[in-house]
């Protein structure tokens, strides 16, 4: 009998028992709820929204900015050199007139990690740029496979750029900022593209010139995204030919007209390159490494061109104080020799001299 009354009252205590967790936990979890397990918004559209910042971030207030491109081997140091081409590039808009402050509107846009690494040391503007199943960290030799590929997610890339609103100049960082582009590009607002071109005739239309898509300028509209879906349409019908080779054929066959495009080059004493330098040191804005096959050339001319500008701007202060103003009539300043582009192109045996 006490047996029994016993079993009673040890079930009903364990009943209290489970009654009362059960109701803690009703409680507790109407008052502290825990996190839906649904996805995160944020982190399922984490790329658009990741370019999406850090456009807006670099943009000025008419959403326009400048875009850069670089992978590790512009970004690193070699073994040999204390130089880079990012470094060489960071240190034209020091040295420039009135360029410090684009800095400021300067998106670099990496395609390895090695790049992005060194972007957000130097604390710009960095956006990482991923192309699945290829390794961009390498120098990537002007047109070999790695190269084309290359310019090819830059193009698709510039694409989407354009589709957010956003209109930019983009520059290759062997481009030397001496002083500001905007100044000298054109502010019709019907302008829709201005390229730059190894070599300039004197006439603006472009089916008078060679399409140079290492510096240029893209006012963001219907027909801009067009052409550029349609130029990056063409990549798998375009072996052997770089993304510029494709751009140049769709303006040799009329896309500019068809899609009523206004576009306009950009004369070479102010955009000039190794290929034709300017003149008018006094002018130049940009001066671009074009003609020009290796990376180590490359910076080593591009020193050359920081230091021929330095030395201009102190002896034309000095001048200035002596006669109390510009001299109108001082003699063309010369450049020094491309020595190192010079030989890049030059061949021993059956291989080519990249260095």
């Amino acid at each position: 009998m006490d047996h029994s009354k016993n079993s009673v009252l040890s079930l009903t205590v364990l009943s209290l028992l489970s009654s009362a967790v059960i109701l803690l936990c009703f409680l507790s979890a109407t008052r502290f709820p825990r996190p839906c397990p649904a996805p995160n918004p944020a982190s399922v559209h984490a790329p658009a929204d990741g370019l999406g910042s850090a456009l807006a971030r670099a943009a000025m207030p008419d959403k326009t900015l400048i875009i850069a491109v670089v992978n590790g081997a512009y970004a690193e140091q070699g073994v040999e050199s204390d130089k880079t081409m990012l470094g060489l590039f960071l240190e034209s808009f020091w040295l420039g007139e009135g360029t410090r402050g684009l800095l400021d509107h300067v998106l670099v846009v990496a395609v390895d990690e090695a790049a992005h690494r060194r972007c957000l040391f130097q604390r710009l503007h960095c956006y990482r740029l991923e192309t699945e199943g290829v390794d961009f960290g390498g120098e990537a030799v002007y047109m070999s496979k790695g190269f084309v590929r290359m310019m090819w997610a830059r193009t698709q890339f510039l694409t989407e750029v354009l589709r957010r609103g956003y209109s930019f100049i983009f520059t290759d960082t062997d481009v030397m900022w001496l002083r500001n582009p905007f100044v000298r590009l054109s502010r019709n607002q019907s302008v829709d593209l201005q390229f730059s071109t190894d070599l300039f005739n004197g006439d603006l239309r472009p089916e008078k010139n060679l399409i140079n898509t290492g510096f240029y300028f893209v006012r963001s509209n219907n027909k801009t995204v067009e052409l550029f879906e349609t130029w990056y349409a063409q990549k798998d019908n375009a072996t052997g030919k770089k993304e510029q080779d494709v751009l140049q054929d769709l303006a040799r066959e009329g896309a500019f007209g068809e899609l009523g495009l206004n576009v306009q080059f950009l004369d070479t004493r102010y955009f000039s390159g190794f290929c034709q330098d300017s003149k008018d040191i006094r002018a130049v804005c940009t001066v671009h490494a074009n003609c020009c096959r290796s990376i180590g050339a490359k910076t080593l001319d591009l020193t050359a061109v920081l230091q021929d500008w330095k030395r201009f701007r102190q002896s034309d202060k000095e001048e200035n104080a002596a006669v109390g103003g510009v001299n109108g009539t001082a003699a063309p300043y010369r450049w020094s020799d491309h020595v190192g582009c010079s030989k890049s192109w030059k061949r021993v045996g059956n291989s080519t001299l990249i260095s």
